[in-house]
């Protein structure tokens, strides 16, 4: 059965919502759409109170670190986090109460080409029960490829069934950002959506697009329930007007199997 889980972006160490492909490795800001005067702990504090486990604490560039830290510290074992994630850190935040770290571009090299010693020198670090891998997925002619590097950077690693297979033995979950469609809520990607659904080998957590209910029921039916999915700008909590929180914590407490 499909769920919602909770996130918290980081940038700069304060709570936004900003387009990801807008982010980039100086020059002009990104396109920011929303910056809460919320601490990211009291949106922990709050994800704790509601039930809400499994959510992500992303973060987006440098000086994020303390506010991360602090979220997890709020809410021990509900929020995974992701951002920056090194084998000589991660121990820090799976210490610091994280139930996992989530990591992309460290599993690659320089050039965007996919490391498996890279990978394994992780999983020996965090196990892979503690391990998110979160695809960051580019459309392509030939279908889904991971970006990496806030997305600036188009890897050699394609996403489909036998990489899925390949990669599930070294985690716990997947993380699937759908990289044209994060952050401008114009709709979800169903046909990764679907797509993700047909494999359905490991928990997984799709990102992008989300901008009213009906998308979280999108999901559901699309990925036959087996495919959670997240909210960002459309969040009422996160200033967007599509979709209310309230409604995501009923969506979630609906009967097993609706």
């Amino acid at each position: 059965m499909t769920r919602f889980r909770p996130c918290i972006d980081l940038h700069e160490g304060r709570v936004k919502q900003i387009v990801g492909s807008t982010l980039r490795d100086g020059g002009e800001a990104p396109q920011e759409n929303f910056i809460s005067d919320r601490s990211a702990a009291s949106y922990a504090e709050q994800y704790q109170r509601d039930g809400l486990a499994g959510g992500h604490v992303i973060m987006l560039g440098p000086r994020n670190e303390e506010a991360a830290l602090s979220a997890l510290r709020a809410y021990p074992q509900g929020l995974q986090i992701g951002g920056g994630i090194r084998p000589d850190n991660a121990s820090l935040y799976l210490g610091a109460g994280a139930s996992h770290v989530i990591v992309t571009s460290y599993v690659f090299d320089g050039e965007g080409r996919f490391d498996e010693r890279k990978l394994a020198a992780l999983v020996v670090e965090t196990g892979p029960q503690h391990l998110v891998l979160d695809l960051s997925c580019k459309r392509r002619p030939e279908g889904w490829t991971v970006a990496m590097n806030r997305w600036q950077l188009l890897t050699n690693l394609h996403v489909d069934h036998t990489t899925l297979n390949q990669l599930a033995a070294s985690c716990d979950e997947f993380l699937i950002h759908a990289v044209d469609v994060e952050g401008k809520c114009e709709g979800i990607d169903e046909e990764l959506v679907a797509f993700l659904g047909g494999w359905g080998g490991k928990p997984m957590t799709y990102a992008g697009g989300a901008r009213t209910m009906e998308d979280l029921w999108t999901v559901q039916s699309a990925s036959q329930g087996r495919v959670d999915v997240t909210v960002g700008s459309a969040l009422d909590m996160f200033g967007g007007h599509g979709v209310r929180y309230a409604d995501c914590l009923a969506f979630n407490a609906r009967p097993s199997g609706t």
